[in-house]
């Protein structure tokens, strides 16, 4: 098996800017959007993004909405979803660091709508991996890969000091 692939952060710091930068090319500087991080992958990025663009954020957790809650059960560190706007009628942007099958992403439109019923529900995603089991295809793009499936995609956003910040491709353990 090949070696790891690693993103840098100055890499991954640029795939956050075109994120942004595609946003606003599509709604405008200050875009009247709104951004919703997928728990927990997203939450760091729909941050980011918010600073970057001056919008609103907030944080959604898809946990029981999934279709595999039975097999996989919700982490006990898991964050609730909080979303301190009302989100009818406004374009919610949907951001996670990663997509790969598109369960997490149904399972979090399934919550979003939870909420309310927004007028439009888009998608950022940091890293595209492929692989889609559901017909889910991101409106904005950080970065794309083409990992195996035996490969997982690792994301890391640093809160505190986003010079540590890294993404890598890994085998995945047997």
């Amino acid at each position: 098996m090949p070696a790891p692939l690693t993103f840098d952060a100055p890499e991954l710091h640029a795939a956050i800017e075109r994120l942004a930068t595609a946003i606003e090319s599509r709604h405008g500087v200050k875009p009247p959007v709104v951004l919703a991080g997928i728990a927990n992958g997203g939450i760091e990025l729909a941050q980011r993004l918010g600073r970057r663009l001056g919008v609103p954020t907030a944080q959604l957790n898809p946990a029981f909405h999934r279709d595999d809650i039975g097999r996989n059960p919700i982490p006990g560190d898991t964050q609730p979803s909080i979303i301190p706007f009302d989100i009818t009628g406004r374009t919610v942007v949907i951001v996670d660091d990663v997509l790969h099958s598109g369960r997490t992403l149904k399972a979090a439109i399934d919550e979003l709508f939870d909420w309310g019923r927004p007028a439009a529900v888009e998608l950022a995603i940091l890293i595209d991996r492929g692989g889609r089991k559901m017909p889910f295809a991101a409106d904005y793009v950080g970065l794309t890969v083409t990992p195996t499936d035996r490969q997982k995609v690792n994301v890391f956003l640093d809160a505190t000091d986003p010079s540590r910040d890294t993404a890598s491709i890994t085998a995945l353990k047997s």
